[in-house]
């Protein structure tokens, strides 16, 4: 399954070309990814961090295909490529128009109070398995 999310590219996003200034395509990606956990997992980040849990980025990979523009919608596309114990592996991608814009792979980790990786609560991995193309034992 995938999960989608539309993000209008905002003048707050772009160079003085008026294209997307790279480092906000990970600003969006994170807003993708905390919606997701709110929306599909079931844990908003700021419950997250009332309880001193949270799913911080252990690796991040990115390619820009093409340039998006100010006033463009970027639809955003989050696939859970593999679910481990404690951490997961995410594929991000946003199109705009048909075009490719730009890819990103997420690793994230769970983890509860003291920063320590931990198993996924049992109800939250299976909403977050819902989206998994290959889940791993």
């Amino acid at each position: 399954m995938i999960y989608r999310r539309t993000i209008p590219v905002e003048f707050n996003h772009c160079d003085p070309a008026g294209i997307v200034f790279y480092p906000r395509y990970f600003e969006m990606t994170n807003s993708v990814v905390e919606n997701f956990f709110c929306e599909v997992a079931g844990r908003s980040f700021a419950m997250m961090m009332q309880a001193g849990e949270g799913v911080p980025t252990a690796r991040l990979e990115t390619e820009f295909h093409a340039p998006s523009r100010l006033g463009e919608g970027l639809e955003w596309r989050l696939a859970v490529t593999r679910l481990g114990g404690s951490s997961v592996s995410i594929t991000l991608e946003a199109w705009s128009n048909a075009s490719h814009r730009v890819t990103a792979k997420l690793v994230l980790v769970w983890v509860e109070a003291g920063g320590r990786p931990k198993p996924w609560p049992a109800a939250m991995r299976e909403r977050i398995a819902a989206f998994t193309e290959a889940e791993d034992a």
